[in-house]
């Protein structure tokens, strides 16, 4: 299917504050190097990412700086300089390009500024002044309070990393008469990137998600994407097969050939995993009545060993634990001291 401009999609300039970003994921996430891959993908499906820039003195980062650059991210060195002055001199330089790429590159909608720190506060405020839209990214437990507010949305990190894609997953045979079609190469890799593009185009809720636009957000994550790859003619004999599959459900769109898509709805499949999770929880709440989030999607599995999230629609077991918190199944609470959600009987 071929891919058409989109008004909608934002063209984003992303530039890090290395140094507070791989830090914090390090000190707060045990996270080392740090993984621009979840930034990436989060992104991909908001815009084209123009320009890709990090600010540090790269000869204390090593080997992100090798990952980095096969990641196409243009490497702002700040050597290393006695006192307070190197990382001063990183924020002004990162604050400068900004405001000059804000000025000279009207093309540019969106800033991705990924830091913590709150000295950044002013330089969004004014990037806002420009009529530019700008997406905060850091980790939880570095971030300043004073900034998510200041942006038109921020995203932390830790939950990026939560939603990355798992492992792959044993495909689940078909049912029905004869033996199941054989799956075309690479099936599971497709029904991933697939699932994981829909999941964020549905997250920002700003309208039907066309094929089209489907497709181009999944070039953006993946730009050597190509159905025929993995054995189909096009992109639309993809997406129904998919649906043959249950994977994801297409209905009419706004312009022949080119179908919404969207996850399937099977509520009392949905339920019966909602009472899954509680029956697990309920089993397994300790003394003070609850079971850490973490781990917890093995025990599901060991009850379930079909269980996956993505079969209901959500792109991350915390986002499907959240979901069951709001239809009341289970109790849910961040326990600040473990750094990790824990769920509790309803």
């Amino acid at each position: 299917m071929a891919a058409t401009p989109d008004e909608r999609d934002e063209r984003i300039a992303l530039l890090l504050d290395y140094e507070n970003l791989a830090i914090g994921a390090r000190e707060g996430l045990g996270v080392s190097p740090f993984d621009l891959g979840p930034v990436a993908d989060a992104l991909a499906v908001r815009g084209r990412v123009v320009a890709r820039r990090a600010y540090a003195d790269w000869s204390s980062f090593d080997e992100d700086r090798r990952l980095l650059a096969r990641a196409q991210v243009e490497l702002i060195d700040i050597p290393q300089r006695l006192g307070g002055s190197r990382k001063n001199a990183a924020d002004i330089k990162m604050a400068v390009d900004a405001i000059e790429i804000a000025y000279e590159r009207s093309w540019v909608t969106t800033f991705a500024i990924g830091t913590g720190d709150s000295d950044f506060t002013p330089l969004v405020h004014k990037l806002r002044e420009l009529d530019k839209r700008v997406i905060g990214i850091g980790v939880a437990s570095s971030t300043s309070r004073l900034l998510p507010p200041a942006c038109d949305e921020f995203l932390f990190y830790d939950r990026l990393v939560e939603t990355a894609p798992p492992a792959p997953e044993p495909a689940t045979p078909a049912v029905g008469k004869g033996e199941p079609e054989a799956e075309p190469e690479g099936g599971e890799a497709v029904e991933r990137l697939v699932t994981r593009t829909l999941s964020g185009l549905a997250r920002r809720g700003d309208g039907p998600v066309l094929a089209s636009r489907l497709k181009r957000a999944m070039l953006r994550q993946d730009p050597t994407f190509d159905e025929a790859e993995h054995g189909f003619r096009g992109f639309g004999e993809l997406l129904r097969h998919l649906q043959e599959r249950r994977i994801v459900a297409l209905g009419e769109g706004s312009a022949h050939g080119d179908p919404e898509v969207s996850f399937p709805v099977d509520e009392p499949a949905e339920d019966d995993a909602f009472r899954l999770l509680a029956q697990v929880v309920g089993d397994l709440a300790g003394r003070d009545g609850s079971v850490p989030l973490s781990g917890l999607k093995d025990q599901v599995r060991k009850r379930r060993p079909d269980f996956s999230e993505k079969t209901y629609g959500f792109a991350s077991f915390l986002s499907f634990a959240k979901a069951a918190r709001a239809r009341g199944v289970v109790g849910m609470d961040w326990d600040e001291r473990a750094g990790d959600w824990r769920l509790r009987p309803a």
